[in-house]
């Protein structure tokens, strides 16, 4: 398949997919950017762990911007992101792993949680 194509299926796939997919391909990209982190980490790859760790705020950033405040739970969500937020400029100044692994749970069981919601709406 040439790039084009594989560009093309990408993008038709991005626009097909549910809000509920969204968010959890979102949540699974922070969680990759992590892990990425981590190891760029132990590898001391700086350049690598500083790339990954942008990238995670910028989807944070991006999920707190997309928040429906007309809903009662985007005020807690917004807390959560600017945790989030908080605790990722820890893990950048401090090139600290332990609080990626303290973090970590946290996106896992958020995601998680929206997943069931999904399921449970259909």
């Amino acid at each position: 398949m040439n790039s084009y194509g594989y560009q093309n299926y990408k993008t038709q796939a991005v626009n097909t997919m549910t809000s509920g997919e969204m968010l959890g391909l979102l949540y699974d990209e922070v969680l990759k950017r992590l892990t990425r982190a981590e190891l760029a980490l132990e590898k001391k790859d700086y350049e690598l762990f500083d790339q990954s760790m942008r990238r995670s705020v910028e989807i944070v950033h991006y999920l707190r911007n997309t928040l429906n405040f007309d809903f009662e739970i985007s005020n807690e969500l917004n807390r959560m992101y600017d945790f989030f937020l908080y605790e990722f400029s820890r893990i950048s100044a401090g090139r600290n792993v332990k609080v990626i692994s303290e973090v970590r749970p946290l996106i896992v069981e958020l995601r998680d949680a929206f997943k069931e919601a999904q399921r449970l709406s259909s």
